[in-house]
């Protein structure tokens, strides 16, 4: 990868988003992680490991990038907060270069139901669908990477670039997601505005694709999800997030300058 590039990546405090930033800098662009640390909302039954990993700030990964000889800049910031983006990438030019590469990783997970059922299928708390759900998934999930995108894409047509990469992260999609519903409904809206990216944004060099990965552990697999997995013919294995990193990194890369438009399914 040309040393030149600067990536942004959200959610780069833990799992997948932590290793994609570690993958993008060994292969010599220069980082920006984006992170929120979440102290609420992570459901009760999940492993202590996960709830630190949540919390925690972008040091370890900055430790990590740097040592291996890499360069990058960790910064909190709350994605439900329109003015967030654009102070982002002011950030990132200030301090690295202007954002050719856009890793759409965060979320504002929660677990929502239309039924009556307290906990989902892995044994998560679930609440009803309401107005507070629907807000703060959709917020991340959906507006904040489309204002990522509008800004990415605001910035490269200003400056005539010709070569972009955007990776957006899907778990849910268009057939829905039972037992996190607005979960699903707001990953198929990022889908959407990704695939509408790699079509307006063709001639300006950009790629777009989404990275729909299998179940990861990031810390939140119990044996009730090793379970649940091994009982499900669609869910081949359990992945470890610097594979998915790696599926990231390939696509933010040179060589990928063909592949755009997909979903990408790994298995």
């Amino acid at each position: 990868m040309n040393p030149r590039h600067v990536a942004l990546v959200t959610g780069a405090n833990h799992g997948i988003g932590a290793a994609t930033a570690r993958a993008l800098a060994g292969r010599g662009a220069r980082v920006l992680a984006a992170f929120l640390r979440m102290t609420d909302g992570i459901p009760n039954g999940v492993p202590d490991a996960y709830r630190e990993a949540r919390v925690s700030n972008g040091d370890a990964l900055l430790s990590a990038i740097r040592a291996a000889g890499g360069d990058a800049i960790a910064i909190e910031a709350d994605l439900a907060d329109e003015v967030t983006v654009p102070r982002l990438f002011d950030r990132a030019e200030a301090e690295l270069g202007p954002v050719d590469i856009l890793v759409n990783n965060a979320s504002g997970w929660l677990a929502d139901t239309f039924t009556n059922e307290p906990r989902d299928l892995v044994g998560h708390a679930c609440v009803r669908v309401s107005a507070a759900t629907f807000d703060r998934q959709f917020a991340v999930d959906a507006r904040a990477a489309a204002l990522l995108i509008s800004e990415f894409a605001r910035r490269h047509l200003a400056r005539g670039a010709r070569w972009g990469r955007i990776v957006g992260l899907t778990s849910g999609g268009p057939a829905g997601f039972p037992g996190e519903v607005s979960y699903g409904a707001a990953k198929a809206a990022l889908e959407n505005y990704t695939m509408s990216a790699a079509l307006e944004l063709a001639d300006a060099g950009v790629t777009a694709n989404v990275v729909h990965p299998p179940v990861t552990d990031t810390g939140w697999i119990t044996d009730k999800v090793r379970e649940y997995v091994a009982t499900r013919p669609g869910l081949v294995h359990i992945a470890r997030p610097e594979e998915v990193a790696a599926v990231i990194a390939y696509l933010a890369s040179e060589e990928a300058g063909l592949i755009s438009g997909n979903i990408i399914r790994l298995r």
